[in-house]
């Protein structure tokens, strides 16, 4: 099944006096590949911009915008069109070597997965790692490396309390341990780093997820499960051989499906961050930021 959305991304920076504006890293361009294609994109930047398009070392779609004049507001605005065609982990067939723990990874694939396979935090009390290997056996004897994942997955989204923050930045996966709650970036970071402790391949990635919720005139009811719509959401892939890079959403429980978009894939989330950049001025004329990302179904 094929669902086409229509995005819209708008982040506003907000100043007390007109501030001097450096370089600005924006990534907002859903990431295109067989289960998801762009079909059209816009992006409006006030005040007046030099902008640049290019492909980062993750081979993530990102503009380059440089302001040319002071303003007390900065506001990149972009649209898109996409369709997405549905995927379920769960339906991905696996090679044998990805059926037991640890990952039989190849040698050429030990080349190329291999700063994914490095953790980023330390784990010094082995904390993180102990965690992680509750869930390695189940009550019915060994799990298989997807099903560990899959378990892994659900007991987030069932034991840690969703917060939004808007703040950069991210929680440590032992802060986001301590605390049992955190954002969507905490919670995909922490599944990251605890498939990295048990021997396999993962990334981090930013995108958006559509929440039916928001199509009552679609989908019938308006009711939903779905959180951390509203801004850019976060989760993670973990490389399985036979089915290759396989996404888990751990906070609101997914496999796969079409709810979630990719647009951008790191080794860790300061490599996705949808907005960076300076800016010149004192230091009281910041103000804050806002962000809106509506995903709708197309008409």
């Amino acid at each position: 099944m094929i669902v086409r959305y229509d995005i819209l991304h708008v982040t506003e920076y907000r100043y007390a006096r007109p501030v001097r504006f450096g370089e600005h890293r924006v990534m907002f361009r859903p990431r295109d590949s067989h289960d998801l294609r762009v079909l059209a994109t816009d992006l409006q930047v006030s005040p007046s911009s030099e902008i640049r398009l290019i492909q980062d070392s993750h081979s993530n779609s990102v503009a380059l915008v440089h302001p040319h004049e002071q303003a007390e507001v900065l506001r990149i605005t972009c649209t898109f069109t996409i369709e997405h065609a549905r995927t379920h982990n769960l339906e991905l067939p696996l090679l044998p070597r990805a059926e037991v723990f640890p990952i039989a990874y190849t040698v050429d694939e030990r080349f190329d997965l291999e700063l994914y396979m490095r953790p980023h935090h330390d784990d010094p009390g082995g904390e993180l790692t102990a965690w992680a290997q509750r869930f390695v056996v189940g009550e019915g004897g060994p799990r298989s490396p997807r099903d560990a994942l899959v378990e892994m997955n659900r007991t987030i989204r069932e034991q840690f309390r969703y917060t939004a923050r808007d703040e950069e930045g991210v929680q440590t996966p032992h802060e986001t341990l301590e605390r049992r709650s955190g954002s969507c970036r905490d919670f995909a970071l922490l599944m990251m780093e605890a498939a990295r402790r048990l021997g396999m391949a993962a990334r981090f990635v930013s995108g958006y997820i559509h929440d039916p919720a928001l199509d009552q005139d679609v989908d019938g009811d308006g009711s939903s499960d779905i959180v951390g719509s509203g801004a850019t959401h976060a989760w993670l892939q973990a490389y399985l051989p036979g089915a290759g890079w396989v996404p888990f959403d751990p906070t609101n429980n997914l496999l796969g499906g079409t709810e979630l978009i990719r647009v951008g894939v790191a080794r860790h989330p300061a490599q996705a961050a949808p907005v960076s950049g300076t800016w010149f001025g004192e230091p009281d004329a910041y103000l804050g930021m806002t962000v809106d990302v509506q995903v709708r179904r197309h008409r």
